[in-house]
């Protein structure tokens, strides 16, 4: 190996290197937001991966960005929504896995894993934008500033949506409650 060639190679390693510990703190929500929009684990894996190379491809450009996890956040939302539009999968739900229910009885945690099955359920029927909404929010717990940055939305127009979200998934709720209660 020519010695040029060298110092070549180890200055690539070291590119890939910083730009692995940049993404790194970032992949693991961009797996959960695709897994979410995408639903199958195979997809989400493959959606990030395409987001990575994505990203990599514009890796000069990356230090430009003033928020870079909102923007990776963006370009995998981007990606996925593209993607659903060419498989037309209208499929969409957010599954929430990381629930605990500590030492409760075991008839807590069915209804529990019951309820949670149903606000999944009720998730699945909002609007599209009410759902990546409430991913970014409620699950992955962004500040409504870096959603806005995100989705370029307007704060004030993602409360609104994301109160009209809630109100809905409420509302299902609670007519899901009171027809249990009736058919005991």
């Amino acid at each position: 190996m020519v010695r040029g060639d060298k110092k070549q190679l180890t200055n690539q390693k070291m590119k890939q290197q910083k730009f692995t510990d940049l993404m790194k703190p970032v992949q693991d929500k961009m797996y959960r937001m695709a897994l979410r929009l995408l639903v199958s684990k195979e997809a989400a894996e493959d959606a990030v991966q395409e987001v990575m190379l994505k990203l990599w491809s514009r890796k000069q450009q990356l230090s430009s960005y003033n928020n870079l996890e909102a923007f990776a956040m963006t370009v995998t939302k981007n990606h996925c929504l593209d993607q659903l539009k060419l498989k037309q999968n209208n499929n969409l739900r957010i599954v929430h896995s990381n629930y605990e229910s500590g030492e409760a009885s075991l008839q807590h945690k069915v209804e529990v894993n019951d309820d949670l099955n149903w606000v999944q359920k009720i998730i699945q029927e909002l609007p599209e934008q009410q759902k990546i909404l409430i991913q970014l929010r409620e699950v992955e717990q962004y500040e409504y500033e870096e959603i806005a940055e995100m989705t370029g939305m307007q704060q004030t127009a993602i409360r609104v949506a994301l109160s009209r979200a809630r109100k809905k998934i409420k509302e299902e709720m609670i007519k899901r409650h009171r027809y249990g209660i009736k058919s005991n």
